[in-house]
């Protein structure tokens, strides 16, 4: 591995990431709260805590995924300056944290949050789950057709590494760590 990915693995930079890490946040906090503010009643979240009181036991998976979702955006600001958004992406590679596991962390936790979700407050609908295999079949196309290739004409080499050692959807159960 290069100098250049050790730093960003350690995330020694002498401390010019706070701009980009608090960036990092605000995109990601914003992105979730339209997420929140767009749960339609079509898809059947409804809150009836009497119906099955069983099915709030979702809410640990639900914050679990919420929460690993927001660790990857604070070492998108962190660690790789830059933010989720495509827009303004991480200047470097992003190998930290939970990034060690799988490569798309931030969308498994997003999904994990949003089936738990749907497990306490959902109700099952031929439309809501359309909308919801729509949503993955997006996710898995966007990162095989924009995500993948822009990171590897970005970081060349290094992401083929991590690309290498570190599986796209499916968690290892230890860290991958450089060599």
């Amino acid at each position: 591995m290069t100098s250049r990915e050790v730093a960003t693995f350690r995330g020694t930079d002498g401390g010019d990431h706070w701009l980009a890490t608090v960036a990092s946040l605000a995109v990601g906090c914003a992105f979730f709260a339209l997420w929140f503010w767009l749960l339609p009643s079509w898809l059947g979240f409804r809150v009836d805590a009497g119906r099955a009181p069983w099915r709030w036991i979702a809410v640990v998976p639900s914050v679990l995924g919420f929460t690993v979702a927001l660790r990857c955006v604070w070492d998108f600001g962190r660690t790789g300056h830059g933010t989720p958004a495509p827009v303004a992406p991480p200047t470097k590679l992003v190998v930290v944290g939970f990034y060690r596991y799988v490569r798309n962390p931030m969308y498994l936790g997003l999904i994990t949050g949003w089936v738990g979700l749907w497990v306490v407050f959902g109700r099952s609908n031929r439309t809501a789950l359309i909308v919801a295999a729509a949503f993955v079949l997006f996710v898995v196309s966007f990162v095989w057709l924009y995500e993948e290739p822009t990171l590897r004409k970005t970081f060349g080499a290094d992401y083929e590494e991590y690309c290498r050692n570190v599986r796209r959807w499916v968690p290892h159960l230890h860290p991958w760590r450089l060599r």
